[in-house]
């Protein structure tokens, strides 16, 4: 089973999939990094070689932030701007959608799911 920045690839995937489960690669990413240390895209990661699992380690750690760096990144990034009070530090702060989503309705997602208000029970037909 491949290791690569702490994250074990599913070995019944292919290498370009099973990069993508490393916080900080995705598709695009997988494939440029692929190309770049010269391994097959289209294997599986179970036939992977300890040579092209060593060549895909260093190119990663030499020159992509991924896993716990990233998260520290984005992480601090959210907290700066709740600290300077901007406006999205403060959607953040109040659990709400940051990027202009509408909030009227959907959005449950972020705000969580309803609360019951009190007094607002409907009367029972009779």
């Amino acid at each position: 089973m491949a290791r690569i920045a702490g994250i074990d690839l599913p070995n019944g995937k292919l290498v370009k999939v099973a990069l993508t489960y490393i916080y900080g690669i995705g598709s695009k990413r997988a494939e440029l990094i692929l190309e770049e240390t010269g391994v097959d895209p289209e294997i599986r990661a179970v036939s992977l070689t300890d040579a092209d699992v060593n060549k895909l380690r260093t190119e990663i750690e030499k020159k992509y932030k991924v896993e716990g760096a990233l998260r520290t990144e984005v992480s601090m990034n959210i907290k700066r701007l709740m600290d300077i009070g901007s406006y999205r530090g403060l959607r953040h702060r109040k659990g709400l959608p940051v990027r202009g989503q509408r909030t009227h309705t959907n959005a449950r997602t972020h705000k969580g799911q309803r609360r019951a208000v009190a007094g607002h029970k409907k009367a029972p037909k009779k």
